[in-house]
């Protein structure tokens, strides 16, 4: 394309009948800065034009090609205006020129790709209906090939046969595996943490194996960053997720309350009524889902309280939620048993002394 517009402005400057080689740098220079200016008022106009639009692919194709239009206007010009200089005043490199043309032009290429792939994952990350995991994985993967394909490409255009290079890089691969062991291990973990998905970013994770818990931020192809509760950053190598059990709380379809009561054993008489009235608000509560299970149940004779117990799933799964509704259960609980006149145990002790002993005490009232 470039050697088509050269030879265009060539003739152009032949046909105006220029020879000075300052006059023919100068027309160059300026039919360049004239396309620039188009450049500019057309891609204002396509961009408020395309910000109308609720199609989300228009602005990111906008977004690839408009820097990169702008810079090749730039190379072009800039070639054409040394090559004019370089041929006049006979210079080496003139001969280069060609082969610096087509480098810049397979990099801005490559840009445009590079561009694309980085304004389709900010867009599709921030639409809460895709999986952010997904999307950064088929990111990252596409950057990978595009920079190995761009690399073949230059070397390729720099003569050096890609045939032996790719020949080189698999004894190399082999070499390279050997000394890498646990880098391979953990691009691996990545893969299948991409592919059986067991988290995403933004799951709350923890391990009964490891000292690991807190929400996922971001999942690389060596490391995973977790934000712990204390706001501590956690880098994990994604080879551990492949030797360890992973437990997902963010997947939780409900959250449990399971509380132990313990009233007190003169109220033996009341512990019936009381677990009934229990188990009947529970079954009409609001937040309380119905569809799981709902236990209320007297469940020991312990050492200083008659004991029981409740045991249920609210409907949420959001941790400030789920303490606000658990607290309204509990305080439901206090005045169910308050209602019938009954108190909560506590630990007590009482002291029994026989008749024998009682009639041994001597009588100190002094009115006696």
């Amino acid at each position: 394309m470039i050697s088509k517009v050269e030879h265009y402005l060539q003739g152009l400057l032949v046909s105006l009948n220029i020879g000075n080689w300052v006059v023919n740098f100068a027309v160059v220079l300026g039919i360049t800065l004239l396309l620039q200016l188009v450049w500019r008022v057309f891609s204002r106009k396509t961009e408020k034009l395309i910000s109308r639009t609720e199609n989300h692919w228009d602005d990111i194709v906008w977004f690839a090609v408009v820097k990169p239009v702008n810079w090749l206007i730039i190379l072009m010009g800039g070639s054409m205006a040394l090559r004019v200089v370089a041929e006049s005043e006979e210079l080496l490199i003139s001969n280069y020129l060609p082969l610096v043309q087509k480098i810049s032009i397979l990099l801005l290429v490559g840009w445009v790709f590079w561009r694309l792939i980085y304004k389709a994952e900010e867009t599709f990350i921030a639409l809460d209906d895709k999986d952010t995991t997904t999307v950064m994985a088929v990111s990252k993967l596409a950057k990978l090939s595009l920079l190995i394909i761009i690399s073949l490409s230059v070397i390729q255009t720099l003569g050096v046969s890609v045939s032996g290079v790719l020949a080189f890089g698999g004894m190399g691969g082999l070499i390279v595996g050997m000394a890498a062991k646990d880098l391979l291990s953990n691009l691996f973990g990545a893969l299948m943490v991409y592919m059986d998905k067991p988290f995403k970013v933004g799951d709350w994770i923890r391990s009964p194996d490891k000292s690991i818990e807190g929400t996922v931020e971001e999942i690389g192809w060596r490391l995973t960053r977790i934000r712990t509760f204390d706001k501590r950053p956690l880098y994990v190598p994604n080879s551990l997720f492949t030797q360890i059990v992973v437990e997902n709380p963010s997947r939780m379809s409900n959250r449990r309350i399971k509380e132990n009561f313990g009233l007190r054993y003169c109220d033996i008489n009341k512990i019936d009524a009381i677990i009934h009235d229990v188990r009947d608000m529970l079954e009409h509560h609001p937040d309380i889902d119905q569809r799981q299970t709902i236990i209320v149940n007297f469940n020991l004779f312990n050492n200083s309280s008659l004991d029981f117990f409740i045991y249920t799933f609210t409907k949420t799964t959001d941790w400030i939620l789920f303490h606000k509704i658990k607290q309204n259960v509990l305080l439901k609980v206090a005045e169910i048993v308050t209602k019938h006149e009954a108190e909560f145990a506590f630990p007590t002790r009482q002291l029994h002394i026989s008749s024998s002993i009682e009639s041994q005490i001597p009588n100190t009232n002094p009115s006696e």
